[in-house]
């Protein structure tokens, strides 16, 4: 992979940004935009504990899904405050996945402010907390809405890797998914190299890496390819923008309703026909742009 930092600032001017990062979709962090927040010193275990503690939560581990498994499908379930002992006891990998905590808990939205002098479009009803322990992974994907998001990482750092929509051939993007086939875990414990053998293509994937810390704010482009690593037990939450084009919008409701749906009925009617049907177009994609590389 050919990876470089992401751009760090800690703050930036709204004109700045939208010509140097929004509208180029080139992914930033930005260090002191959730610092004016009451949430930055505000949210941790023991409030959240207090707040949602005994709200049951679905739960997923760090196996990849196969060819067999629908989009999304949990592992476990736990309460909130049972999932917060077990995380911060120790290395857990269980993370939680798209918990609305503000259904449960609307107070929590005075907390921090809509960023929308930086860009417009943001889906207010669906603010999102995303929470893992100490070694759990979110396998390499984007977005099926393509959304841009704004990622404020709150307690623990997170290790990602980023690559633009357009890479997805290299990253053996799985047909009417989100999902590379590739596995990324713990590819910087090997020289930061995954398992080139099996998916050479991936030599050529050209992305970002990036630690986020405590008031981290990451802008990740509408379509971005991201995977995360946590490197401690910690939370972060993310803050979605529809697209400002009709273009965008269509391409991502298609995502949701049509590539989605086609996916579910042939996984559950002719799984061993579609995943091998899959598996020979990623490799035909990868092979013809790593020939292009």
């Amino acid at each position: 992979m050919q990876l470089q930092p992401v751009d760090v600032v800690k703050n930036i001017s709204p004109d700045t940004f939208r010509s140097a990062y929004y509208s180029p979709k080139k992914p930033l962090v930005i260090k002191d935009l959730s610092k004016q927040w009451p949430a930055y010193s505000k949210w941790n275990w023991d409030h959240f504990k207090t707040l949602v503690g005994e709200k049951k939560v679905a739960l997923y581990n760090n196996v990849k899904s196969d060819a067999y498994t629908p989009i999304n499908t949990a592992d476990d379930y736990k309460t909130f405050g049972e999932y917060i002992d077990m995380i911060t006891t120790g290395p857990a990998a269980w993370r939680i996945f798209l918990f609305n905590i503000f259904d449960h808990a609307p107070e929590l939205t005075n907390d921090f402010t809509w960023p929308e002098d930086l860009m417009k479009g943001f889906v207010k009803k669906y603010p999102m907390l995303f929470v893992g322990g100490k070694s759990s992974i979110t396998h390499m994907h984007f977005d099926i809405d393509l959304s841009h998001i704004l990622h404020t990482q709150f307690v623990g750092r997170k290790r990602v890797l980023l690559f633009p929509y357009e890479e997805q051939h290299k990253l053996y993007r799985k047909p009417f998914e989100v999902l590379s086939m590739a596995d990324f875990s713990n590819y910087y414990q090997n020289n930061g190299t995954p398992n080139y053998t099996e998916f050479p293509a991936l030599k050529q994937a050209k992305g970002y890496e990036v630690i986020l810390e405590h008031g981290d704010t990451l802008f990740m482009p509408a379509g971005y390819w991201h995977h995360m690593e946590y490197l401690d037990s910690g939370f972060a939450m993310s803050l979605r923008a529809m697209q400002s084009s009709l273009s965008g919008k269509m391409h991502g409701v298609w995502n949701l309703f049509g590539m989605r749906g086609i996916d579910t009925v042939m996984k559950k009617t002719a799984p061993i026909q579609w995943y091998n049907w899959k598996k020979k177009k990623i490799y035909k994609k990868a092979n013809e742009a790593l020939a292009q590389s």
